[in-house]
């Protein structure tokens, strides 16, 4: 009976995890890794959570405790990085984020003692590197991913760099970010448990604004200013690793210095390449095939194998070769130009723009849409109903291309949200205006 019990808590938490576009597939190792990060008492709690962002009278009502004692649990949570909580007009909100990116990587950005963290590194490259179904769902599912690549800024020509926007840049974020932290790189952390990881550095990936916030109240992540962001960024470029960061253009949460040795991202770049599960940047290499002599130090440096060799096709030189690209798998990053000797490479804008999310509503609200799964959003049976969030959502849906709206409508079955977004549009375009 017990193990029935326990089962059916671990259950309840998956079926609510994949409430969110970024869900967990089921999987007897999920359930393993979940029994390491969650009681089961502590299952069945964080099964009922809302969606959105919630207070711990929100948190009291559904479970129908005391609100100390909720809040209590509520910051038990938050302190092993399973919860988030943030300051929203001036009160204390949670936030129980997805596996990815999320209490997965919190769980490994520190050292802890609490849990064996060489069994929970096995489990995860179990659930991440070995069965596909999770990494597939994650980075290859819909249009709009997870996160996206940023340039490398050190290669970029001058009058290139003035059309490079803002939001483009890592530097950026870091310079604008309310709160900047720096915590142990999840992936180099877990291969590093398993023998596996390469030498890049380890403390070097960093979360920004409300969720560095969080990281650092329970030590998960160190604070830093503006300048060790930044130095941390230029040993990123020094050490060819990509930056790859959230894919919103406002309130950026995490930007990670990936390898293409231990880092998810770019190990499903080279798996699912075709599938495009990360967003590249808006830019290309372009090869000088007359200065190129066929190094190879290009291919040596892109962590997606997306740069390659062949035959230069010289008579008098038959065995000579040259560099040649894959843009079906390039990432934009620019990291190849950085390194080869001849100059034979430069950045060139990519014919069809990238777009990206404004933020991380937008982007939850597109997600949904794509995965069939807008309704989870609206329809949060835990959470009140909550005005501020469904106009949020309502003004994402509005500002989107018809294919899209229709989708949203679909899924919601709903004459209401049909009617408001008919109207809406009559209003904003009257005929014969």
């Amino acid at each position: 009976m017990s193990h029935i019990t326990t089962r059916s808590a671990y259950s309840r938490l998956v079926d609510r995890l994949n409430k969110f576009p970024q869900g967990a597939p089921p999987s007897d190792v999920l359930y393993g890794i979940l029994k390491m990060l969650f009681s089961e008492d502590e299952a069945g709690l964080a099964a009922v959570l809302p969606i959105r962002p919630f207070s711990a009278a929100t948190a009291a009502r559904v479970w129908k405790k005391s609100l100390t004692e909720s809040r209590t649990i509520l910051d038990t949570l938050a302190s092993r990085g399973v919860l988030l909580d943030c300051e929203q007009d001036g009160q204390s909100v949670y936030l129980l984020p997805p596996p990815m990116a999320g209490f997965f990587e919190f769980s490994m950005m520190r050292i802890r003692h609490d849990i064996d963290q060489k069994v929970l590194a096995e489990l995860f490259y179990q659930y991440l590197n070995v069965e596909e179904d999770f990494i597939k769902a994650l980075l290859t599912r819909g249009e709009t991913q997870l996160g996206r690549v940023f340039v490398h800024e050190p290669v970029l020509p001058e009058p290139l760099s003035l059309s490079v926007l803002e939001y483009e840049r890592a530097s950026n974020v870091i310079e604008t970010a309310s709160d900047r932290a720096v915590g142990i790189c999840y992936c180099r952390h877990k291969m590093k448990h398993l023998g596996r990881a390469c030498d890049s550095p380890l403390s070097i990936c960093m979360t920004f604004n409300t969720t560095a916030h969080s990281l650092i109240r329970h030590g998960i992540a160190r604070s830093i200013d503006r300048n060790e962001g930044q130095d941390l960024l230029q040993q990123a470029y020094a050490r060819n690793l990509v930056q790859f960061g959230e894919n919103v253009r406002e309130q950026v949460n995490f930007i990670c210095n990936c390898c293409g040795c231990c880092c998810e991202a770019m190990l499903a770049a080279k798996r699912f390449g075709l599938l495009h599960p990360v967003h590249t940047t808006n830019y290309l290499p372009v090869i000088d095939e007359r200065s190129c002599n066929g190094c190879g130090k290009c291919v040596d440096a892109c962590v997606v194998e997306a740069m390659g060799l062949v035959s230069a096709n010289d008579p008098g030189k038959p065995r000579k070769k040259k560099g040649h690209l894959n843009e079906e798998l390039c990432l934009g990053c620019g990291i190849c130009v950085r390194n080869c000797p001849r100059d034979a490479l430069r950045l060139a804008v990519r014919a069809e723009r990238v777009i990206t999310p404004l933020n991380s509503t937008h982007k939850a609200v597109v997600m949904a849409i794509e995965r069939g799964m807008l309704q989870n959003l609206i329809f949060d049976n835990q959470a009140l109903w909550n005005h501020r969030a469904m106009a949020a959502i309502l003004g994402v849906i509005l500002k989107l291309p018809p294919i899209k709206q229709a989708l949203a409508s679909k899924q919601m079955k709903s004459r209401y949200l049909e009617y408001v977004i008919s109207r809406t549009k009559r209003e904003r375009h009257p005929v014969g205006a």
